[in-house]
């Protein structure tokens, strides 16, 4: 974990005080600053004075829900990670914090490894954001113009779709990583119920036959986690 100067900062709000210590508590024994705020409006004036890599965010607070607080968030930034921590069950209530911005949704009761463990994930992939931004991929002896949406190697060009290209550029961005499945699916699927899980599956098998001329080159399954994209060249 980093050094105390360089610890991810971690914005926590939650209501429930006994919940919310033992929150910040187990964060911070993980490693994290975090700081924790009441409500809402404590929680913004939080954010607008510090610095922080993470925002976790219990929806319903007094004086500024969770999803209020996010839009002001989001007001002043797109990039802050934020996970939703709530009690709604509601697929309406799922959505829509989602099209907020969420990066996560935790329905309460979860347990704190949970927790960490999609932290974690997140941060993962803000520390690789970079890549999500590279308009060129070397994957193997491929290239990968992620804005043409093309797939060449030599004189071979393969037009992707929409969504091969965008599954790709997430396996691109975590190269040689795990790319956690319902990540995967929040980001390009918008949900991740099981028709959805089916439809990536048959994309994760078109881009393997698409990348199948390239022995070194490969998309594993890690069970129970995702995929990752196996490649020599540790800059794609």
């Amino acid at each position: 974990m980093e050094t105390t100067e360089n610890k991810m900062r971690i914005l926590l709000c939650e209501d429930d005080e006994n919940l919310g210590m033992l929150l910040r508590e187990y964060l911070q024994a993980k490693g994290y600053d975090t700081e924790l705020c009441p409500d809402g409006e404590a929680g913004y004036r939080a954010f607008t004075l510090n610095k922080f890599d993470l925002c976790v965010l219990d929806v319903m607070m007094p004086k500024k829900d969770g999803f209020s607080l996010a839009k002001d968030i989001r007001q002043t930034t797109e990039e802050m990670p934020i996970i939703f921590l709530t009690a709604k069950t509601l697929k309406d209530d799922i959505l829509e914090g989602f099209r907020i911005g969420a990066d996560d949704y935790l329905t309460k009761p979860f347990s704190m490894e949970e927790l960490t463990f999609r932290i974690e994930a997140i941060l993962r992939r803000v520390r690789g954001k970079k890549n999500r931004h590279r308009l060129h991929y070397k994957i193997g002896s491929f290239t990968f113009d992620t804005q043409k949406q093309i797939l060449s190697r030599g004189e071979s060009q393969t037009k992707l779709t929409t969504k091969e290209s965008e599954l790709l550029g997430l396996l691109c961005a975590h190269a040689n990583e795990v790319l956690q499945r319902d990540f995967a699916l929040k980001t390009i699927w918008i949900d991740d119920n099981y028709f959805n899980a089916r439809s990536m599956d048959v994309y994760i098998t078109k881009l393997r036959k698409h990348l199948k001329a390239d022995d070194s080159v490969e998309i594993i399954n890690i069970h129970g986690k995702g995929y990752k994209l196996i490649t020599p060249d540790p800059e794609c």
